[in-house]
């Protein structure tokens, strides 16, 4: 049974910082391109970086030069660090996973694109 368990979520003030969690289970985590989204009241859910099982990173425009993804394979687990964040950042961070290859040259960063999801964790930020 996969689980992918986010936590780190939480209400901090704009140009504050959070570390989210993912911890997975239940598929081989190194066989997979693993991801975070995320979604505001409203609109639509987004990528917002991507990993691969050699650690080449991809970022969304919204995320480059704030946001850092990484991961620890031994424990089959993604992070996303948020830093320098914004009112606009508000919203439910997933993780998310698709089998097979990527990186460099291929991204899958569309919604549809992944078949595994966590819960959710709620990152508000607000003055």
């Amino acid at each position: 049974q996969v689980q992918m368990v986010e936590s780190g979520g939480g209400s901090v003030q704009p140009g504050g910082s959070l570390r989210l969690t993912c911890v997975t289970s239940g598929y081989p985590y190194n066989e997979y391109c693993n991801s975070w989204f995320r979604q505001a009241p409203g609109k639509e859910r987004e990528a917002v970086a991507a990993i691969d099982r050699e650690d080449s990173k991809k970022y969304a425009d919204p995320a480059k030069g704030r946001f850092n993804i990484s991961q620890d394979n031994a424990k089959n687990t993604l992070y996303l660090q948020l830093n320098m964040l914004k009112p606009e950042d508000t919203g439910t961070y997933y993780c998310a996973a698709v089998g097979g290859w990527c990186g460099p040259g291929w991204w899958p960063l569309a919604r549809t694109d992944y078949g595994y999801w966590g819960q959710g964790t709620q990152v508000t930020v607000s003055s």
